[in-house]
């Protein structure tokens, strides 16, 4: 039974509450400890200390006494609601359901706890649960309008359109006069009706609503775009191309309206009599104003031939002479076409042959003749050249060499000019190139983290950090790097652990990895405020869009960037625990070495693995005393030191491929054509004996990619594997592995199989590199031969230094001789003299 009290003590209850809504702990802390001095088994307040002590980062101490409360008061609705809220802290949102549905119980009509019930149901994507807590709240309070709304979300997320669509109507029935225009719920509201009318599939009835409502609607660029739209679907041509045009009166820069209304037109970009058609169309707008860009560049795209080469004329021409520095930019796109690359290289390199040849001669200020004009032409030609679809690379450094003596202070010629050591292979001169185009310009963040970059390609990593903490809070926990997290810079953290991951310093590499996994989980949970915040504020059309993105979240580029080198890295551990000995740098291969030598290079790891330990420890506490200067965390708390700064806890798993299960999963729902992502995932699952999913990832490359060269390796080794199996597969697996694995034919020998496919391949690389990979698992005798071959590859052409680098890690997987590596690295300096990744291998 709960313990009643004193008027005193119900007096300093509600200042508990008070306290903790306006976060003064510790003063919530003295009045609990007040109360439970003469009510110690007081369980609501027992309940609301927990809040405050979890609050105070003592989460353990809260759920240890939140147990407590509930053993002096099962029956109090409080305790279950703060217990659910504590397991709402530590993300464990399954519990936290539960214990909110028997704070419930104890009080139906709370609408606090049926709150957070929803918008836990929401965030776990239970939306038949968050249909009924929605529908509670709503008989609660029918008067307030954001129940209704977030009721026809609930409707409109589970699928149910024409339930969604009614509620809203409802609503809209019980008002007794008209919101005022300036009403931005309800004209939010309105629009967001349209848009459920609109996915139902019934665009005449959204359209004769959208304009039924149009004339109060805030959003007129919305409701214009809405509008075109449905009249274009419903083919009403004429009255779509005046909703096109008028949109371009506002906005003539945008590419989507100029496509629409060709549509609108019947225009097709393939007919000569409509190019015609369409080249008057765009000349219409490009003489309404000299400034529109769109209306100039877009025939480009369609235009071929003699008519290509005369509109290409004047836009370069224009463009070179303002000096704008993205022509290029704009242009590569066309690249795709060669007779149109062909076209632009010969007009660029026609206004070249105009130039004067000694440059500073003319001093015109404007025309084909002036300084800025020629440095334009000059830096479009170095970019042209440096364009992997029009590379040369030697003319690509002349003319940025030309560039430079016009003007050797261009922070733009200098970044080309590192752009092109790189594409050289020579990351050292890359590096050193960015970081003096830097120097030119030490306020423009952009090249500061461009110059960052460089220097994290050719492993300077201490070096970049000192870059990029001329824009961070150095004064913060962790310096620059703690600032660059907090701030979830991504691109950084990714090019640091991808950094450090070809260092072979594995440990580093995974907590970076694992902070960028980490960040795409706070993502996820951010979106918790927005269940209420949004639909509060009647934002309902961005919110339902963020929910969806939110659903998908793991399928962005950057997700996949980590995901698929830490899965390899896992893998790697997993094949060789000794990877996992502590030391963060190379490995040396043990099983090469006699017991002596093994010994020597264990003590020199060890000693190296110390000095990195003290440099690491010298460094955190110098770090900690210039964060003890001032708070740093956002709540004034200071933050939680990182116990495992080098990664060595993520290295010495006992689940690598668990780990790796972890990463590789996401990407496989979320993005099932990223080829690599299925490479990895096959490897991942083949170890763990998942025979159907390795199949599966197998399965989907092949519909993506059917020749590519890692699916031919690895469908090799599944057959191998599932044909030396120790004890036979079940039947219903073996019988579903008998009707999916077609991807090799039952009657050809796995030796036959890959030598026809070596043959069908025999200029490519890449898939001589797969069939050669493949051999050498079928017959470790043939590594010889496998190891000339490789090395022969090097003389396909178009073979690039990319192909170069995998094939050295393809003979190194062999185990190849230090002979034959050294013989493999001789040939490829040959092939790229410039190029350094082949020195010291």
């Amino acid at each position: 039974m709960p313990q009643q009290l004193s008027s005193k003590d119900l007096s300093l209850f509600r200042q508990l509450h008070k306290y903790y809504d306006s976060k003064q702990y510790k003063k919530g802390l003295r009045n609990a400890d007040q109360i439970l001095r003469r009510n110690p088994n007081h369980g609501d307040t027992q309940a609301m200390k927990a809040l405050i002590l979890n609050a105070m980062g003592q989460t353990d101490e809260a759920f240890a006494l939140a147990k407590e409360a509930l053993k002096h008061d099962m029956k109090s609705h409080i305790c279950w609601h703060v217990y659910g809220l504590l397991y709402r802290s530590v993300k464990n949102f399954e519990e936290a359901i539960k214990a909110y549905k028997f704070a419930l119980r104890l009080q139906p009509d709370n609408g606090n706890i049926q709150r957070d019930l929803a918008l836990l149901q929401m965030q776990m994507r239970d939306y038949a649960g968050y249909l009924q807590s929605r529908r509670a709240m709503l008989q609660a309070r029918p008067g307030l309008r954001q129940n209704w709304t977030a009721m026809a979300v609930a409707h409109h997320l589970s699928g149910d359109l024409a339930a969604a669509e009614k509620v809203l109507t409802t609503f809209e029935e019980t008002l007794t006069k008209p919101p005022p225009k300036s009403d931005l719920e309800h004209a939010e509201a309105m629009l967001y009706k349209n848009t459920i009318i609109a996915e139902s599939g019934d665009t005449r009835r959204a359209l004769d609503h959208l304009e039924s409502i149009m004339r109060n609607q805030l959003d007129r660029t919305a409701v214009m775009e809405m509008r075109a739209k449905y009249l274009l679907s419903l083919g009403r041509m004429e009255d779509a191309e005046a909703a096109y045009r008028e949109l371009l009166d506002r906005n003539n820069e945008y590419r989507a309206y100029y496509e629409a209304l060709e549509k609108c037109l019947s225009l097709e970009r393939s007919n000569q009599e409509h190019r015609e058609r369409l080249t008057a169309l765009y000349d219409e707008y490009a003489k309404s104003s000299e400034r529109v860009d769109a209306a100039r560049r877009i025939p480009l795209d369609f235009l071929e031939g003699e008519e290509f080469k005369t509109a290409a004329d004047p836009y370069l021409r224009r463009m070179l002479r303002k000096g704008v520095p993205s022509t290029f930019a704009n242009v590569k796109a066309l690249y795709s076409d060669a007779s149109k690359k062909q076209t632009i290289e010969e007009l660029v390199e026609g206004y070249s042959s105009e130039l004067p040849m000694n440059g500073s001669a003319e001093k015109q200020p404007n025309g084909d003749h002036s300084d800025s004009f020629q440095q334009a032409v000059l830096f479009f030609l170095a970019q042209h050249y440096n364009y992997y679809l029009s590379r040369n690379l030697p003319k690509a450094m002349e003319f940025t060499d030309k560039a430079l003596e016009r003007n050797p202070e261009s922070v733009d010629y200098n970044m080309t000019k590192a752009r092109i050591w790189k594409h050289y292979g020579d990351l050292q001169k890359a590096s050193e190139t960015m970081n003096h185009a830097r120097s030119l310009d030490e306020k423009d963040r952009y090249i500061n983290s461009k110059c960052a970059k460089y220097q994290l390609r050719n492993h300077q990593n201490e070096d970049a950090l000192k870059t990029m903490s001329k824009f961070t809070k150095n004064d913060t926990v962790g310096g620059p790097l703690g600032d660059l997290h907090d701030m979830q810079c991504l691109w950084y953290i990714t090019e640091d652990g991808l950094s450090y991951a070809r260092q072979g310093k594995y440990g580093l590499a995974l907590k970076r990895f694992k902070a960028i996994y980490d960040m795409f989980d706070v993502w996820q949970e951010d979106q918790f405020d927005f269940h209420s915040y949004s639909i509060r504020k009647g934002q309902v059309r961005a919110y339902v869009d963020m929910v969806r993105w939110e659903d998908r979240l793991r399928e962005h580029p950057f997700y996949a960037r980590i995901a698929i080198p830490a899965a390899k890295i896992y893998v790697q551990l997993f094949d060789k625990p000794s990877l996992a000995s502590g030391l963060n740098g190379p490995i040396p291969d043990y099983d090469k070495m006699d017991a002596s030598e093994r010994r020597k290079a264990m003590k020199k790891a060890k000693r190296e693995q110390e000095k990195q330990e003290k440099a690491e420890a010298e460094r955190r506490e110098a770090e900690k005393k210039n964060a003890a200067k001032k708070p740093v965390g956002p709540d004034g708390e200071p933050k939680k030191e990182d116990p495992d700064p080098q990664g060595k806890q993520l290295l010495a798993t006992k689940e690598p491929l668990g780990e790796a299960t972890k990463y590789v999963e996401p990407l496989l729902e979320f993005a099932p054509r990223n080829i690599e992502g299925q490479n990895v995932g096959f490897e991942v699952f083949i170890r763990r004996k998942k025979y159907l999913r390795g199949l599966k990832c197998l399965l989907q490359t092949a519909s993506v990619d059917p020749e590519n060269p890692t699916l031919h390796e690895q469908t090799i080794r599944l057959r191998k594997s599932l044909d030396s199996l120790p004890e036979p597969l079940s039947p219903k697996v073996s019988e579903v592995v008998k009707s999916s694995f077609t991807l090799i034919p039952d009657n050809v020998s796995l030796s036959d199989f890959n030598e026809s496919y070596i043959s069908k391949h025999a200029g490519s690389a890449a898939h001589i590199r797969g069939g050669l990979d493949a051999r050498q698992s079928l017959d470790s005798n043939t590594q010889k031969k496998n190891e000339e071959e490789l090395i022969g590859t090097l003389q396909f052409s178009g073979v690039d230094i990319q192909d170069g680098l995998d094939g050295l890690a393809l003979l190194k997987s062999w185990g190849a001789d230090e002979a034959t590596v050294s013989k493999y690295d001789e040939a490829a300096r040959k092939r790229w003299p410039e190029a350094t990744f082949f020195e010291t291998s």
